[in-house]
């Protein structure tokens, strides 16, 4: 069964947001994982690009597919996971620490509150079966 942090925020699109501060790290959850198999490439935007909310900010490419990756906030991106590059794997071998994606800064951080719980996103997954 797949985990589902607590302390992190969940989007329909199957990305994590971590808040701290002003700044939410990003990355997509242990479902995605298991759905989209072995990862073999992740492609992302660089630092200060602007991101929208719900908008393609990037790719994750597997032995299955290739899916786009949805911003789970606006803001500015002050960091990206660039070990990614060399070693696309992190994301399935640790989908919410050492395979995050993005880092934003958010510029509307009232739009955490369209995000779901861990309880909720669970919920939600047991919908789509």
């Amino acid at each position: 069964m797949a985990n589902y942090p607590a302390n992190l925020r969940y989007t329909k699109e199957h990305e994590w947001t971590r808040i701290t501060d002003n700044v939410a790290r990003v990355g997509i959850t242990e479902f995605a994982v298991e759905a989209l198999g072995d990862v073999t490439m992740v492609e992302l935007p660089t630092e200060g690009d602007e991101v929208d909310q719900d908008a393609v900010f990037g790719t994750v490419e597997s032995v299955k597919a290739v899916s786009d990756l949805y911003a789970p906030l606006s803001g500015k991106v002050t960091a990206v996971n660039s070990p990614l590059d060399d070693s696309p794997e992190y994301v399935n071998q640790d989908p919410y620490e050492e395979g995050w994606m993005v880092e934003i800064e958010m510029s509307k951080p009232e739009e955490l509150d369209g995000l779901m719980d861990a309880e909720q996103y669970a919920a939600f997954i047991a919908e789509q079966d």
